[in-house]
């Protein structure tokens, strides 16, 4: 996590009322000098300066702040969310009237393949089943002569053979020509069919398109991709040294670091249990808790922090600090009159920020009763920037 989201570098002029004493006061020796010292750190604000510039007075709080394991990842679908298009017998790409974008819903006609060898295997299909009647009869009079005795075994165990061999054929046929999506009852009919149709295994988006119009596709080829992002997650890599400390349920902020500076929400829902070798890292599988309201695509990277634990720190809204020489500063008030306000910068070092507020680590000269500008001190310094 970034620290101090809102810090501002800026350069603190301060304001000293009494800057010019008479000539007697610059020779009392160290008293003097620690009075003026004491004096640098002091700025006079105007009541209605405090009021234009919307300014507001606050104390410290306890805040809790996540501690966090950082990782990156992508987003990604599971298995059953992605489908890749092939065909189960090769042929030559007839129709392929979609495109990379394009919905499609299950069953949905993709793409249409030719191939005289569809017409083949029609015909040894519609063969096999005009010899399946008359093996099937043969045998079954068989069955029967050779219970009376009439004929030998070995007729009896050749026509069962036979039948038997076509049946294996017939009903393997038949399963390809369903694969093909070619209708058997229709080849029965003699209606037989040069192409065939591939259709759309799930729902989704094509967000691949691998083939053109006349280009052969054999059974190993990937024709199209399709991809349902209804339900995407996160697919992190935790290094070794972390997954100790990750747990189902713990909360994980992401960001599409090449897309937005803006946060989003995850939960662990399961962590892997074996280490990859190269990387020396585990994947760990989150869910988002509002994937149906963002444009996430597949394969985005992010950045992301996962939650393990919370501590409690003093804090203090992000505007409340002003940076100087590389220091955070806050300041303090020290009185309030009629004429305005004094106050006075006080040192402190700055721990992480989180949800608006910023962990201080050391308070320095700060006290837990001491009231500080919270908001518009950063607009008071800008304005007084170059005044003496």
């Amino acid at each position: 996590m970034s620290r101090l989201l809102y810090i501002i570098p800026v350069t603190i002029l301060f304001f000293n009322l009494s800057a010019c004493g008479d000539s007697s006061e610059k020779n009392n020796g160290t008293s003097n000098s620690a009075e003026s010292e004491q004096s640098a750190n002091k700025i006079n604000i105007s009541k209605a300066q405090f009021d234009g510039e919307n300014m507001e007075l606050g104390r410290l709080s306890q805040q809790n702040f996540p501690v966090e394991v950082e990782v990156t990842g992508t987003i990604d679908v599971p298995p059953q969310n992605k489908a890749i298009v092939s065909a189960f017998a090769g042929g030559y790409i007839k129709r392929t009237p979609l495109l990379i974008g394009n919905k499609v819903k299950k069953g949905q006609p993709l793409l249409t393949l030719e191939n005289p060898e569809f017409v083949q295997m029609q015909q040894e299909y519609q063969e096999s089943f005009e010899q399946l009647n008359f093996l099937k009869s043969e045998f079954e009079r068989q069955k029967s002569l050779v219970a009376e005795q009439i004929t030998s075994q070995k007729n009896f165990l050749k026509a069962e053979s036979e039948y038997k061999r076509n049946l294996a054929r017939y009903n393997g046929l038949r399963q390809k020509l369903k694969m093909l999506n070619i209708s058997p009852e229709n080849v029965e009919k003699g209606i037989l069919a040069s192409e065939t149709t591939i259709f759309a295994p799930i729902d989704g988006s094509i967000t691949k398109v691998n083939v053109s119009k006349g280009m052969y596709v054999s059974p190993a080829d990937e024709i199209m991709e399709i991809v349902n992002t209804d339900h995407i997650h996160l697919e992190l890599s935790v290094f070794e040294k972390d997954i100790m400390k990750v747990k189902k349920g713990q909360i994980i902020r992401f960001k599409i670091s090449e897309a937005s500076q803006e946060y989003y929400e995850a939960e662990v829902y399961l962590v892997g249990t074996s280490i990859d070798s190269d990387s020396r890292t585990v994947q760990v599988h989150g869910h988002l808790h509002d994937d149906e309201n963002h444009n996430f695509a597949v394969g985005m990277f992010v950045e992301a922090a996962i939650i393990t634990s919370n501590q409690s720190s003093n804090a203090l809204p992000n505007e409340s600090f002003v940076v100087q020489d590389n220091n955070q500063y806050v300041l303090s008030l020290v009185s309030e009159g009629n004429e305005g306000y004094v106050f006075e910068n006080k040192a402190v070092v700055i721990g992480d920020s989180y949800n608006g507020y910023t962990a201080i680590t050391e308070m320095g000269d700060l006290k837990d009763s001491d009231q500080v500008i919270i908001k518009g001190g950063f607009n008071l310094l800008s304005e007084t920037g170059g005044s003496e």
